[in-house]
């Protein structure tokens, strides 16, 4: 186990910055998932941690050691890729025999056993050790390749989408193998995923990266229940928040005049402090749909997801997605009522995106 360090880090391609200025902590045995969209600077943060790359500026520490300078080798990391990195040609047990028949390692035959032995049960592998990994299931090959870092007892697993490959099913079967397995070593893990679910089902702790820069780090529930700002709102959840620019008039937060205003009195999160517009954001289950609510809509869509509905309701020309129990009977076009859980809205800087809860905390601290 190790603890992971980044510090000011930065690193260009040519013209393109690729990471600005990046700070990331990573506690020793934890699993740390780097959420973000593509290009945000995902793979290559990870390719800087193996040695891979080398930054433009910054320092990278393992175990508080200033590896910077270090070659891939000596950090003694293990990368699992989203493509297999895998030998044909050999059966699992050479694939996972082969780290650690480096000259560097000098291992006796009966030590490399036993760490194949061990990793094959790990990953409940052991009765295809004979068989050539080009006659392995997606989901096998994908476990072979977990274990040849397994195999290597590195001091921190680097994991780069290794599921995106996969069809939904094994995902998900594989993503609380990887988690259960984590837990098992006691392992550092980095794992970089675009995916959500994968981020929100499996991290202990996210770091959510976008256009090189780390917008916030916290727990699944700290990013989810009080996002940074419009950005992480919007990426983490599904549906994506709903969020409409709101005039702040007479204590009220003004989405539709007369038609969907939302009083500011005791929402607390900076509600006191914001300015003449605001961004109000609301999770679709934070929308309670029932006849005795406040605010008069229109169904405009009906999205079914088995144990579940969203629907999506027009007030004028303003759309919002509210998620509902299946067994509610709710058609097109039809005329509905609905209200806000006041004490789950989130009110952003209209300006800049922040959620005014951080913003009024930077003043008060």
């Amino acid at each position: 186990m190790a603890s992971v360090k980044l510090h000011d880090v930065s690193k260009k391609f040519g013209s393109h910055t690729a990471l600005n200025a990046l700070d990331l902590e990573i506690a020793s045995g934890e699993f740390f998932v780097l959420l973000g969209p593509t290009g945000a600077g995902k793979t290559t943060t990870l390719r800087l941690i193996a040695g891979l790359d080398k930054p433009n500026g910054g320092s990278i520490s393992i175990d508080e050691q200033d590896v910077s300078d270090w070659s891939a080798a000596e950090r003694d990391v293990a990368l699992v890729f989203q493509y297999y990195s895998l030998y044909p040609h050999y059966t699992v047990r050479q694939n996972l025999e082969f780290p650690l028949k480096s000259k560097v390692r000098r291992m006796s035959q009966a030590d490399i056993d036993q760490r194949v032995a061990k990793a094959s049960k790990t990953l409940r592998i052991e009765h295809l050790l004979e068989r050539k990994t080009d006659r392995l299931s997606g989901g096998e090959m994908q476990r072979v390749s977990i274990g040849r870092a397994i195999v290597r007892e590195p001091r921190v697993f680097l994991m780069d989408e290794p599921l995106s490959n996969l069809d939904a099913k094994l995902r998900e079967i594989l993503r609380a193998e990887l988690k259960d397995l984590q837990m098992k070593l006691g392992a550092t893990f980095l794992y970089v995923t675009h995916d959500q679910v994968e981020a929100m089902s499996m991290g202990d702790k996210v770091g959510v990266l976008n256009q090189g820069r780390i917008i916030q780090v916290g727990t699944p529930q700290q990013i989810y229940n009080r996002p940074h700002d419009t950005f992480v709102a919007t990426f983490v959840g599904s549906p994506a928040m709903n969020l409409h620019k709101a005039l702040v008039a007479g204590g009220r937060a003004i989405v539709v005049p007369g038609k969907l205003e939302v009083p500011l009195d005791g929402l607390g999160g900076g509600a006191d402090r914001a300015a003449d517009t605001v961004m109000l954001g609301a999770r679709s289950e934070d929308i309670v749909v029932g006849p005795k609510e406040t605010v008069e809509a229109r169904v405009h869509g009906v999205e079914n997801q088995g144990v579940e509905k969203v629907v999506t309701l027009r007030v004028d020309d303003c759309l919002l997605k509210a998620t509902v129990p299946a067994r509610l009977d709710i058609a097109i076009d039809a005329a509905v009522r609905f209200s806000f859980k006041r004490e789950k809205l989130h009110l952003f800087d209209a300006s800049s995106g922040v959620n005014l809860f951080y913003r009024e905390e930077a003043i008060n601290g």
